[in-house]
């Protein structure tokens, strides 16, 4: 919650400048005063102080800024989704391309990736296991393996979180 400018009760206040220096404990009047002058806000940082501590901050920064910490927020609350990516033993090396930049968008997003590879035979394995090396390899950059690779019948499949 975002207390500025005539919103702030308090009879005098603790005021920082625009630059982050100290002008000490002065009234209400004169730092609505001030912030005028500067074509400021006046912000005020917390209430659990006698007197309040506030700052003056550029007109429409403080405003901007607290929205964009609701944003920040809201992102790190939402649960990590697991996208699936499935490839092939015999990919062709323009389709790897394309599945490393559609697993590096997925990460760099926020989303986990899990890459699947399916196995048509019993000597895809190791095929399957050095391709999906070779991706993790190619991903360090927007992300790290939380699973080893899992090598099963029908699949080999290794889950990527992002960094």
């Amino acid at each position: 919650m975002l207390i500025m400018n005539e919103k702030i009760k308090a009879a005098e206040v603790e005021l920082t400048g625009l630059n982050g220096e100290k002008l000490g404990v002065v009234s209400r009047a004169e730092a609505l005063q001030l912030a005028k002058e500067h074509k400021a806000d006046l912000v005020c940082t917390s209430f659990m102080s006698s007197p309040p501590p506030c700052k003056l901050v550029s007109r429409g920064a403080a405003k901007q800024q607290a929205s964009q910490e609701k944003r920040d927020e809201r992102v790190k609350d939402k649960p990590l989704k697991v996208k699936e990516l499935r490839l092939t033993a015999g990919i062709e090396e323009h389709d790897y391309d394309t599945k490393l930049r559609q697993a590096d968008k997925l990460l760099t997003s926020g989303n986990s990736v899990q890459l699947v590879v399916k196995l048509q035979g019993s000597k895809e394995g190791p095929k399957a296991k050095e391709l999906l090396e070779r991706m993790l390899k190619d991903l360090a950059g927007s992300g790290k393996r939380k699973t080893g690779i899992q090598v099963s019948g029908k699949q080999a499949a290794v889950e990527v979180l992002p960094l």
